[in-house]
């Protein structure tokens, strides 16, 4: 278990009408898309070109809470970071914020896979420093 100070991204979300339910507001579920789309937006940013064509990525577990409601036209953020990684999988902390408000915070666990086999894989010690430093 590698427990290190760790790479930041944000990503950045515009509310549309899609995303909207019938309550006015942003659905819970499309806060899920947006923790997933940020968090692979995370992976494409501090992973080598050779890592993001050989390995996947898929959605183990999700944890959230809701906070505020996001509303149409708004400009929201993913703030994601890499909180440790565990044999093949990697566990993700994303708050996601309008402003100075946050709206949503999400823990997350990913399973790392190869593209090719599908089956998982660890990731390897230079690779995985590309996202916490501190293990370079």
């Amino acid at each position: 278990m590698h427990e290190q100070s760790t790479q930041v991204c944000d990503f950045d979300v515009d509310v549309n009408a899609s995303d909207i339910d019938e309550l006015g507001h942003v659905n819970n579920a499309v806060y899920l898309t947006w923790v997933q789309k940020a968090v692979l937006h995370h992976w494409n940013r501090f992973a080598s070109k050779e890592a993001v064509s050989q390995f996947l990525w898929v959605a183990l577990a999700h944890q959230i809470r809701y906070r505020h409601p996001a509303y149409l036209n708004e400009h929201v953020v993913v703030r994601v970071a890499l909180e440790k990684i565990q044999g093949a999988r990697a566990f993700y902390k994303s708050v996601v914020s309008h402003g100075d408000q946050v709206l949503a915070e999400v823990e997350s666990s990913w399973c790392c896979i190869d593209a090719a086999t599908r089956k998982p894989v660890r990731l390897a010690r230079e690779l995985v420093a590309r996202f916490m430093p501190a293990l370079g």
